[in-house]
């Protein structure tokens, strides 16, 4: 599991990534840690994919329930509405 804890920070690895010229020029004079960045974005990344597959797998689970939603309501009805 990914984590953004500073707890339990997880060993950093140096590895060589190609990223533009320019946007490592704005980077560097905006003084910002590209390593850092560059790591966010990973991370977006796989929770956006991770996302977008469990949205895949679930899709018939999904429609069934909201089907059921349709067709007889809530299980439980909220107390604001009685």
């Amino acid at each position: 599991m990914l984590t953004s804890s500073t707890e339990d920070v997880p060993k950093r690895k140096a590895i060589n990534l190609t990223i533009r010229e320019d946007i490592l020029k704005e980077a560097k004079n905006l003084k910002l840690n590209a390593s850092k960045a560059a790591e966010s974005g990973i991370l977006a990344a796989i929770k956006e994919i991770r996302e977008q597959a469990w949205l895949k797998d679930n899709k018939l689970a999904l429609i069934a329930h909201n089907q059921r939603i349709e067709n007889d309501g809530p299980l439980l009805t909220p107390e604001w509405k009685t």
